[in-house]
């Protein structure tokens, strides 16, 4: 006799919790879409771009890191920082210059031998 009542209690729970209200949920994901700007159509381009930053980045680092080791090999040998980043390509510190990625540029201050990269 108590089984039964068992069974149907804790079946009776398993329903009562599986019974949410649907529209909370349809809420969260409306919101998680929106507060990312991003929905699954967008997703692709999204990836894109990201992906152009995240190369544009990489590029600037390794380019800033090539530069400023450059620098340094020219004042351990000379004794001194370039006058000029085209001093580096003369000596033959670095085959060229590399080119700032777009809306930068290379900015290098010869009292202390740092290379940066600023906005035009």
């Amino acid at each position: 006799m108590k089984t039964p009542f068992y069974v149907s209690l804790a079946a009776g729970l398993l329903l009562a919790g599986c019974g949410g209200d649907s529209s909370q949920s349809g809420n969260a994901a409306a919101t998680n879409a929106a507060s990312t700007g991003s929905t699954p159509l967008t997703a692709p381009a999204d990836y894109v771009g990201a992906l152009g930053k995240a190369k544009q980045l990489a590029e600037k680092t390794s380019d800033l890191a090539t530069l400023n080791q450059a620098v340094q090999m020219f004042h351990v040998e000379k004794g001194r920082f370039p006058k000029d980043l085209d001093e580096l390509v003369s000596e033959k510190y670095i085959p060229k210059v590399p080119p700032a990625p777009y809306g930068m540029k290379l900015a290098y201050d010869a009292t202390t031998g740092k290379v940066s990269m600023v906005k035009q």
